[in-house]
């Protein structure tokens, strides 16, 4: 209004026209104390570490590795870090420099760029609202774990007795107490999805008190959340170093990372490596929620962030790397173990069925054994041969099924398991605990007053209460498969075009300059304009094709009477990956 008045010829009081510029300056300054007084970290590691503790999350530590064993250990490492360089650092590195420049969140950010652009920052928002209703109650599990580790007997080491107390039930010993105590008495899933049920209310308390403990850390904003980083950033890295030098003396743990740096080359030829990389990539470092933005809003001007983007994704690359070498650790004793007890079980077999003595076989010298009594009593041998145990290195098992099953079953048999137990389980709760708290909660909470912070955990933790059913855990899948994968995708894609075809890379370039007093060089300018809006857009049509040509739709239910993934058809579902590591 004051400008308005100011160049309006009309005006024609010299006093008034001096007044005005008095206010309007005043005004000016007003604005510029305001943009100022906006809250800072600390420090420039409290920003690395905000944003390591929000890109290092439980994706390091299920999805990499279950990829890395699926496209043949090391051959994934090649596709995957050419994918870092191509996409994952130049977007980190946008993110950031809009953050900063804008000094806003994500909604303000893009509206500030374009008035057109506002949708964008909205659709970051929503897709971190809904990860948030189901993030959090992996660290309802989390605890559930964590508090049933502090028995003389872990609750998944050995089957409970039927209700005869005559012997275990059958139904964990057909399957195994692992998978028993995950799906039984920590899920208690239905058979189906349509099959409700009440809430678990061991969950539905563990859920709100996951809520209670992310509000507590987020009440008072930056102040708070920026104290807390420094742990759920550091203790992670604490229990992993345990966990290797432990995972490493355990016996075969070498021939699981072995596994792992063993390339298989063939698989640099199946554009589905490729695509698999690229996901990882995009989906670890959590771009297109709004939280870098956010985070980097409350650096200051002159902030290096193009050095931090380097150093943010390398740790967070490197951190997928290092723990798949304790993952793997893990899967290397798992296969020794189950191996050994394999041979075993044959060696008994055949003891009993053919009445040798029992120096005779050896676990050295079964399989030669089996090979020659199926040649010289192949009538008797035929009798048995239905109960030979395949022997296979290990299944790959991802998700919820590595962290809560394969994880625990090898905890189980080490020494002071309880102890094991316990440092696992709260590695898990603090890396779900900075994911959630350093980025999901705040690109929600920027959109509102953080006064409002528990209102808005208080809504979060009523809508995730139904993933805490009978059913819940069949809505969590369809949650985690896709409320944000293709829209995370179109997000991010959009973000590059925005920033170098509506605001103009030029114009971005000189915005750099202003903060870090250089222009970014060629890599960056190629990446922006040319590499990454192509690969994003590929990826995107490669997901559209996949989805249409997924065929019947299906999910796998775990069945009580069959104790197996029964497959089940159900609308727009298409092949929801609950995996179930079945033993026999």
């Amino acid at each position: 209004l004051a400008f308005h008045q100011l160049t309006n010829p009309i005006l024609g009081n010299p006093t008034d026209r001096l007044s005005l510029q008095i206010e309007l300056k005043d005004i000016t300054i007003i604005i510029i104390m305001s943009k100022e007084a906006r809250p800072s970290w600390d420090s420039p590691m409290q920003f690395v570490l905000a944003c390591v503790s929000y890109a290092v999350g439980l994706g390091n530590v299920w999805r990499f590795p279950y990829l890395c064993q699926m496209h043949g250990g090391g051959g994934f490492l090649i596709p995957y870090l050419l994918m870092l360089i191509l996409e994952g650092i130049p977007l980190f590195y946008i993110e950031l420099a809009i953050g900063q420049k804008m000094r806003l969140g994500s909604i303000g950010a893009w509206m500030a760029i374009s008035p057109y652009l506002g949708g964008l920052g909205i659709a970051s928002v929503v897709t971190s609202m809904y990860l948030c209703l189901y993030y959090n109650v992996i660290n309802a599990w989390s605890f559930w774990y964590l508090f049933h580790s502090f028995q003389s007997v872990l609750p998944w080491a050995e089957c409970p007795v039927n209700a005869n107390r005559t012997g275990y039930l059958e139904e964990c010993e057909v399957a195994s107490p692992t998978q028993y105590f995950f799906y039984r008495e920590t899920l208690n899933i239905s058979s189906s999805i349509d099959e409700n049920g009440g809430l678990h209310m061991g969950q539905a308390l563990c859920l709100l008190l996951a809520w209670i403990i992310v509000y507590l850390f987020i009440v008072r904003g930056v102040k708070s959340t920026g104290v807390v980083v420094y742990f759920t950033a550091t203790f992670p890295y604490v229990v992993l170093i345990i966990y290797l030098i432990r995972g490493v003396t355990l016996h075969g743990a070498w021939n699981g990372v072995k596994y792992m740096f063993t390339p298989k080359l063939e698989q640099l030829v199946n554009p589905q490596t490729w695509i698999n990389a690229a996901t990882q990539i995009f989906f670890s470092l959590g771009l297109g929620f709004g939280s870098l933005i956010a985070f980097s809003s409350y650096n200051h001007h002159n902030n290096d962030f193009e050095k931090q983007a380097v150093i943010i994704s390398l740790i967070n690359s490197g951190t997928s790397v290092f723990a798949s070498i304790v993952t793997f650790s893990i899967y290397g004793f798992k296969a020794t173990f189950n191996y050994e007890s394999c041979l075993e079980r044959m060696r008994l077999l055949c003891l009993n069925a053919f009445d040798l003595s029992e120096e005779s076989i050896s676990a050295g010298n079964v399989t030669e054994w089996i090979h020659y009594l199926n040649i010289t009593h192949p009538e008797s041998f035929a009798a048995i041969a239905s109960k030979i145990e395949h022997l296979l290195f290990v299944q790959a098992v991802e998700g919820t099924g590595l962290a809560f099953i394969v994880y625990s079953e090898a905890i189980k048999n080490m020494p002071l398991s309880q102890l094991w137990s316990v440092l696992y389980f709260i590695m898990l709760l603090l890396l779900g605990m900075g994911t959630l708290l350093s980025g999901l909660v705040w690109s929600v909470m920027l959109v509102f007053l953080w006064s409002l912070a528990g209102l808005v955990c208080l809504l979060c933790l009523l809508l995730g209460f139904g993933f805490t059913s009978r059913s819940g855990n069949y809505w969590f899948t369809i949650f985690n498969e896709y409320a944000a994968t293709l829209s995370l995708l179109f997000i991010v894609f959009l973000e590059v075009i925005s920033v170098c075809y509506v605001y103009g890379l030029r114009r971005f370039e000189r915005d750099i300059e202003d903060m870090l007093g250089h222009r970014p060089n060629w890599y960056w300018k190629v990446m922006w304009a040319a590499v990454s809006p192509l690969l994003l857009f590929s990826l995107f049509i490669f997901y559209i094709i996949n989805y249409i040509q997924g065929g019947t739709p299906t999910y796998q239910a775990w069945d009580k009477d069959l104790v197996r993934s029964g497959f089940s058809n159900i609308t727009k579902i298409n092949n929801l990956k609950m995996k179930t590591n079945q033993s026999k």
